[in-house]
């Protein structure tokens, strides 16, 4: 995917809501929308919230959900294109599709802070899927797969450090984890009441089918 240019804190600011790119510093003081709840920038605190027109809603909504997932505009658009040539709804069959990549799913069951680190473990190799390597970020899961981490990789120092906080983890209804191993399944096909989510899909789509 295309390299991002901008800090994170900066994308979280513009959007007006909490990202969470940067893991555990989100969830702490030092969060910028908690310290800087404003728009970047010089002129930044004088505007506040700007009014948008429907366009910059629809803008504003497609930018928060596609920097969410951490794709380009090609991919986030090749995956809405995907899901209007299948018959369904379109925007659960579009969430279904961001929720369902590889990368996501590893972020979902809470074994890592960021979808960033997600698609390193991924592109390293620590990840099995029905005990095979995969190491596609993208690759689409399917009910009924298997995740779980290599027996080396286990005893790497991140995961050791990560074992503590899967008491903690709150996994989607969706998915199945195990309290206390780096093993999950997919049991059922997310839904929009399951997804956790601070963007509107009826403006993503509105967006893109003007």
């Amino acid at each position: 995917m295309a390299k991002e240019l901008d800090a994170k804190c900066r994308m979280c600011r513009r959007a007006g809501v909490k990202l969470f790119l940067k893991g555990e510093r989100c969830y702490t003081q030092k969060c910028a929308i908690v310290k800087r709840n404003y728009p970047p920038g010089a002129q930044g605190p004088k505007k506040g919230k700007p009014r948008l027109t429907t366009y910059g809603l629809q803008l504003r909504e497609k930018q928060k959900a596609k920097v969410f997932y951490g794709l380009s505009e090609k991919q986030f658009r090749n995956y809405f294109e995907k899901a209007t040539r299948k018959v369904g709804d379109t925007g659960e069959i579009f969430l279904n599709a961001l929720e369902m990549r590889f990368d996501n799913v590893i972020t979902r069951l809470g074994w890592t802070v960021s979808r960033k680190h997600a698609r390193q473990l991924v592109s390293h190799g620590h990840i099995r899927i029905d005990g095979k390597k995969v190491n596609i970020p993208s690759y689409q899961l399917r009910i009924g797969q298997v995740l779980s981490v290599t027996e080396s990789s286990l005893q790497d120092p991140f995961f050791q450090q990560m074992l503590p906080l899967l008491e903690k983890a709150q996994a989607p209804g969706w998915l199945l984890s195990e309290k206390n191993a780096f093993v999950g399944k997919i049991i059922a096909m997310p839904k929009a009441e399951d997804v956790t989510s601070f963007f509107d899909m009826k403006l993503i789509i509105e967006f893109y089918s003007r």
